[in-house]
């Protein structure tokens, strides 16, 4: 489905969108786990809650409806494989941020923002009885079958709908358009300067400043400057505030010319890699990528992922405490290595960092490089927190062990995924 064929998400998956996206600010102020959120999601908020407790943050997120539509989710592009489909799914929201230190104030913004939030659901007609997952109850690995029937460790049962749909990734970009509501209240000010600006010139031209104690001198001059003013600063009001719009658009494409050189990277990155599977996407490489590069950055030492096969990341990257998609990743290179892929990539993101007392926010460069093996089909439900050993069958959890706990063998995570092997700034 093309990017621009919408349509509006109803029923259970837009009950879902919705409780996701109102849940994120206390994911990440109190650590609280989202049940239909995909383990890796809520293992990376996790995180990003420990490097705020760490640091003794106070993060406050607040996300609200900008008009009326505010709860209207739609649909986007769509990508599946044999048992899954995931369709991104997107709402106009604004999100405030505060933060707080020892119970001071030091940091606040606000944003009219565009959330994009993937939601990967059951094919009709398919199966997947054998996949592991997680116990929404307990976090405990199982099948879908299992789980249904009943977890071994917790007892809960889960109907198909419990488990499915779920969201498997989300991020926020800034939004240049405007509701009415935002539209008439940047309107205002624009029209009440124009007004005292108007009679400013007014009274210039009579060389007198009228005020109600010479009225009378004047009062068919002054009555006709006051009705003119009010009218003639409806159109001269509104033209000065389309210019300054105009002039706002070129500023923030002239700060965001970097990201235009990543225009090409989705037909690059499909041409290339859906010859080798169909169900490679650029949506579900992009959500990969932000998941790694988030999870990464927010680890204590990202050398115990399994997923992270680098060097030290830079010491600066511990004062991250919030980071988001800024909307472009761009497809360097591809190079092959006998059956691994290995993708070289510049990622943009908005940054807020903490330094001591110092909390400032700036937009980022990562240089990210991505393997994975292209002789195996793609999963599109795969979490590192559910991983079935290929050698003795048994399900753990990989953001704890590299080896598996009952046969120690190594567990090599570009069978089944894309693994993260450097990053760094650009």
């Amino acid at each position: 489905m093309g990017i621009f064929n919408v349509q509006e998400i109803t029923g259970v998956n837009k009950t879902k969108l919705l409780n996701f996206r109102n849940s994120i600010g206390e994911a990440v102020r109190h650590g609280t786990e989202i049940s239909f959120a995909d383990r890796d999601i809520n293992y990376s908020l996790k995180l990003q809650n420990e490097r705020l407790a760490e640091k003794g943050i106070d993060l406050e997120t607040k996300i609200y409806n900008r008009d009326e539509d505010g709860n209207k989710f739609m649909s986007g592009r769509k990508w599946k494989d044999s048992h899954y489909e995931s369709t991104m799914c997107f709402s106009w929201c604004g999100i405030k941020r505060t933060v707080k230190k020892d119970g001071k104030w030091r940091y606040t913004d606000n944003k009219k923002t565009v959330i994009y939030e993937t939601v990967t659901d059951v094919v009709s007609g398919a199966h997947p009885d054998d996949d592991a997952f997680n116990c929404p109850n307990c976090g405990t690995v199982s099948t879908v079958a299992g789980l249904q029937d009943g977890c071994a460790y917790c007892g809960t049962k889960f109907q198909m709908d419990d488990l499915f749909p779920k969201v498997s990734s989300y991020y926020f970009l800034d939004d240049v358009g405007m509701s009415k509501k935002e539209l008439w209240l940047g309107y205002l000010p624009f029209y009440f300067i124009t007004a005292i600006a108007l009679y400013v010139f007014a009274c210039y031209l009579r060389g007198e400043v009228y005020l109600p104690h010479n009225l009378i001198h004047y009062k068919g001059y002054l009555i006709g400057t006051l009705i003119g003013i009010p009218l003639g600063s409806i159109p001269l009001g509104y033209i000065m505030y389309a210019y300054f719009l105009v002039i706002r658009m070129i500023v923030k494409a002239i700060l965001s010319v970097g990201k235009m050189g990543t225009a090409g990277s989705r037909r690059a990155f499909e041409s290339r890699m859906k010859k080798i599977s169909p169900e490679f996407s650029y949506e579900y490489f992009t959500s990969k990528a932000i998941s790694l590069i988030k999870t990464a950055i927010y680890s204590k030492n990202p050398q115990d992922l399994l997923f992270y096969t680098g060097g030290e990341l830079d010491p600066k990257m511990k004062d991250i405490i919030d980071l988001n998609y800024g909307g472009a990743l761009g497809c360097k290179k591809f190079k092959d290595e006998g059956n691994m892929v290995r993708v070289v990539t510049k990622a943009y993101f908005d940054v807020l960092y903490a330094n001591g007392n110092h909390i400032y926010s700036k937009s980022q460069v990562f240089a990210a490089t991505f393997v994975r093996r292209t002789d195996l089909p793609v999963n599109l439900n795969f979490s590192m927190t559910r991983i079935q050993c290929p050698t003795c069958g048994a399900s753990f959890d990989a953001t704890k062990n590299k080896n598996c706990p009952y046969c120690d063998n190594q567990y090599e995570i570009t069978t089944d995924d894309w693994a993260l092997v450097e990053l760094k700034y650009n």
